[in-house]
């Protein structure tokens, strides 16, 4: 697979059924190795070893209600009370993050209501604040530590 902007991760990959799988330290199982799945597995282990984002607290593939269609939120992370506080979608490397892609997210968290939404395809990042006062968000210079998150 492709070498991501991201710190190395030593992955547990196997087959099934001929087709590669890739060990889910959230989910604890393997899942199907898809480019955007490679992707999720790399950011959400610079989230735990670089940003200190505990373990416990973070959820792959949650599904959400959106105008009584089901969607699913790539990854959620929650703080100690178990409420949303950010919602991460990943991308594979070759899909450019656009205006389109953070209409998507931006959805999601009409159902969620979180203070931070972050979208990554391995090679860029990016996270944003929202403010529910002004109804704005404004881009982060990089990704927040949990502390901050959780007290921001």
């Amino acid at each position: 697979m492709l070498s991501l902007n991201l710190p190395e991760l030593k992955v547990k990959l196997s087959l099934k059924e001929g087709k590669p799988i890739i060990h889910d330290q959230v989910r604890r199982k393997y899942v199907a190795l898809t480019p955007e799945e490679w992707v999720r597995q790399h950011f959400v282990n610079y989230l735990i070893t670089e940003k200190n984002y505990p373990i416990n607290l973070i959820a792959n593939e949650i599904s959400i209600k959106l105008n009584n269609t089901q969607k699913r939120c790539d990854t959620v992370i929650y703080n100690c009370l178990l409420e949303p506080l950010v919602i991460a979608e990943y991308k594979a490397p070759s899909i450019e993050i656009t205006s389109d892609v953070f209409d998507q997210i931006v959805r999601y968290n009409m159902t969620l209501r979180v203070k931070y939404l972050i979208v990554s395809n391995g090679l860029r990042h990016f996270c944003c604040r929202v403010d529910y006062n002004s109804m704005t968000y404004s881009y982060l210079e990089e990704i927040p530590d949990y502390s901050e998150i959780q007290n921001g």
